[in-house]
């Protein structure tokens, strides 16, 4: 039986991230797992509440919602999984009944919640609760590493998502992967995921644009062709140039603020397609006359991990190896607090957490 409290990493307000004893989790319904984490990570979209960008409903809950571990509680209505699996969590919840989970759309679950957040506590944590386990969680792959398929609980199927959905808006035609104009903005750790989606999904022409050099220099060994942001100040002239003054077919946008988007906006070729999957909070820096005018198709939304689970992690498998060494600090989860600082500071690429100073294999 899990102990009565444990070790979590709680989020008390902007820069304040405290490791704390909690009340270790308990089953609150038929549906709900528990499980006792072996990884843990921290995502790019977390700091968005840690810098204060967007301002939770409240503060006092357990932050991270990209984990692993094993069951060790489990709901009488639980059929897919039992005590002692290794599993794998989404970073969502969701229900897996409603019409959205039926329709693919899981991010629009009538009762969706992002781990992590005031609405429920996530996996940066000895231990964490699970709401609807038989549509959250996945077997753990046991050929790959424990840490490397962190990856797989958001940004790798997030990536994948914003390459998925080009791919439809071109019909999955060959011809264009080989022949369209792509600049993608981003090459966070969620950036170097879409280039991998993408490359081993057929794409030719992807320039990137960052303004961290070794972001690019990764990019680069993925395939993408690297802009330094602080190197070129026209980046739609840029493109322009190398298309005979077309402009980008696509866009692949993942920063997730206005100017990223307005930059993606001035790039894009008359009737070309921006995907966008960056967490946004800021008002468009663009109206419906400008896109009306240029004929733009634009596609936003959080990722459907749940549905998409299974076809972003056949593309995962082929490209797994590649990300290895992705993450590169490991620290013990009791440092958390300095790791949001590091991470904030661009000071490491991607930071897992060992859950009570120990390396779980």
């Amino acid at each position: 039986m899990p102990p009565v409290s444990m070790k979590a990493s709680v989020f008390k307000g902007p820069k304040k991230i405290q490791y704390s004893n909690v009340p270790t989790p308990k089953l609150q319904s038929p549906k709900d797992a528990i499980i006792q984490v072996k990884a843990t990570a921290l995502c790019g979209t977390e700091l968005h509440m840690y810098r204060g960008d967007v301002v939770p409903k409240s503060n006092g809950y357990i932050t991270g919602h990209e984990f692993n571990g094993t069951v060790v509680a489990i709901g009488d209505q639980v059929t897919s999984f039992k005590v002692g699996d290794e599993v794998i969590s989404t970073f969502t919840s969701q229900c897996g009944e409603c019409w959205a989970c039926i329709d693919g759309l899981s991010s629009s679950c009538v009762d969706s919640k992002v781990f992590g957040t005031w609405a429920l506590d996530g996996g940066q944590a000895e231990y964490v609760r699970i709401p609807y386990a038989d549509n959250v969680l996945y077997p753990l792959p046991k050929n790959i590493d424990r840490f490397t398929a962190l990856l797989m609980c958001d940004i790798f199927p997030t990536g994948w998502l914003c390459v998925n959905n080009y791919l439809k808006k071109i019909q999955f035609n060959k011809e264009k992967l080989k022949t369209d104009v792509i600049l993608q903005l981003g090459v966070g750790p969620v950036g170097l995921c879409c280039i991998a989606a993408a490359k081993e999904i057929g794409v030719q022409n992807l320039y990137v644009v960052d303004s961290v050099e070794s972001r690019l220099q990764e990019a680069e060994k993925l395939g993408a062709i690297p802009i330094n942001l602080n190197n070129e100040k026209d980046i739609p002239q840029l493109i322009k140039d190398k298309t005979n003054g077309k402009g980008a077919d696509a866009i692949f946008e993942l920063v997730g603020n206005s100017s990223a988007l307005k930059l993606g906006f001035d790039t894009v070729r008359s009737a070309g397609f921006i995907s966008s999957i960056g967490y946004h909070h800021e008002p468009l820096p663009f109206d419906g006359l400008q896109c009306y005018l240029k004929n733009i198709s634009l596609q936003f939304g959080r990722c459907p991990v749940r549905s998409i689970f299974d076809e972003s992690f056949k593309t995962f498998q082929k490209v797994a190896y590649k990300f290895d060494g992705f993450i590169d600090v490991k620290l013990p989860l009791s440092q958390v607090s300095k790791a949001y600082e590091i991470f904030d500071q661009h000071k490491a690429r991607k930071i897992a957490f060992l859950i009570d100073d120990k390396l779980y294999l």
